[in-house]
């Protein structure tokens, strides 16, 4: 699978000064946590599930979540997991793993894990791993420890994503230490853990909040603070940090706008640009949009997605561009070893060697998978060829 690959080639050519490379759910744990993209959640219950698979991964998805937690009734957990054993089965007979995304599951309880990998039987093969909700140390030891049995019993090597989402973690006398908790351990299981996931919707819900489609994540404080400390404690680039996943972007159409629409006419103001830009707003895309770019400015990367009309934009966005790669190159050349300060190529800013080494390592990741953008090239250009493919 490769980003961007639902559409032509000879299009893909047309935008990329360096194309998204392909990977595969065996690849190094470090490309997949950068891969992820757009992680498109879908409720178990799903009767045609494997259909919807098959469906989301020809429109560009290239990871999937399939929720046996807060997206289904807690009477439905029993029919819902015998659904994935079924959709799984469907998925193995007709599909090879390169055909399907990166797919994980959401369970409840630790011992699904081990339950379900069992009796997911050939289509285990198709399984990168599960998602363990309301992560901390004191639940996360057995989510893990079951996962290390269930990769072990199936031969298959299984992801952990954890999801921070827990009220300690958002109260104020509490989160510290429940940070540090969960710092030692998933540094315990470092090598099993391949992203962390915030779960914004549980952090408003503690002291009934909503955000509306005028407003960002970071607009509302308590859940800014919360997403400044998990990256402060759990996203460093020291080597001891992990790759965290930007919340979930809640989605509903508002009869009337409260506020003025928050995407700049410039960069759409050539041929259907406009257009674009009109759809966008009215479809209260705008603000995602902008709460992507805010997600990046914090040291998030990818983003959880309840709807498949937000992949597009998060993978248009996810592209380095040209200025950035260039960036990039010149501050990680063998001959800038010793540090020191240059003027960018485009002649627009100072690139200091040491302190933007970090940047720059993140910058070319990211370049590897999501492909770096003509200089010619913007992101109205790769969201337009995105919703075309």
């Amino acid at each position: 699978m490769r980003h961007f690959g639902h559409i032509p080639s000879a299009s893909r050519a047309g935008l990329f000064h360096q194309e998204p490379a392909e990977f595969t759910a065996d690849s190094p744990a470090s490309t997949l946590a950068v891969a992820l993209g757009a992680t498109l959640y879908s409720p178990a219950t799903r009767p045609r599930l494997a259909d919807d698979v098959r469906k989301q991964a020809a429109r560009g998805v290239v990871s999937m979540v399939l929720c046996l937690e807060d997206s289904i009734d807690d009477a439905d957990v029993e029919a819902a997991e015998a659904n994935l054993v079924r959709q799984f089965a469907d998925l193995a007979a007709a599909d090879a793993p390169q055909d399907v995304p990166l797919l994980f599951i959401r369970v409840r309880e630790p011992h699904q894990i081990t339950d379900l990998t069992a009796r997911l039987g050939d289509g285990v093969r198709l399984l990168s791993g599960f998602v363990l909700p309301k992560f901390t140390e004191a639940r996360g030891h057995a989510f893990l420890e079951a996962l290390t049995a269930a990769e072990k019993a199936s031969g298959r090597r299984l992801f952990a994503m954890p999801v921070l989402e827990s009220p300690e973690l958002l109260h104020l006398e509490t989160r510290a230490e429940t940070l540090a908790g969960i710092a030692a351990t998933v540094d315990k299981y470092r090598e099993r853990v391949l992203a962390l996931r915030l779960g914004v919707t549980d952090f408003c819900s503690a002291y009934g909040l909503r955000r509306s489609p005028d407003m960002t994540a970071y607009d509302v404080q308590l859940v800014a603070h919360v997403i400044a400390d998990v990256v402060n404690v759990l996203g460093r680039s020291d080597g001891t940090g992990f790759t965290i996943t930007g919340p979930v972007w809640e989605y509903f159409r508002l009869g009337e706008r409260m506020f003025k629409p928050q995407l700049r006419r410039s960069p759409f103001l050539e041929g259907r640009a406009e257009d674009l830009r009109t759809a966008l707003i009215e479809h209260d895309l705008d603000g995602l949009l902008r709460e992507i770019e805010l997600d990046r400015a914090n040291g998030l990367l990818g983003k959880t997605c309840i709807h498949p009309t937000h992949v597009v934009p998060v993978h248009a966005l996810s592209v380095v561009s040209h200025e950035e790669y260039s960036d990039a190159q010149d501050i990680l050349r063998p001959e800038r070893g010793g540090g020191g300060v240059l003027r960018s190529a485009y002649t627009n800013k100072m690139n200091e060697v040491k302190p933007h080494r970090a940047w720059a390592e993140r910058t070319l990741l990211r370049a590897e998978v999501f492909g770096v953008a003509r200089e010619d090239v913007g992101f109205v250009d790769l969201l337009t060829a995105g919703l075309a493919g």
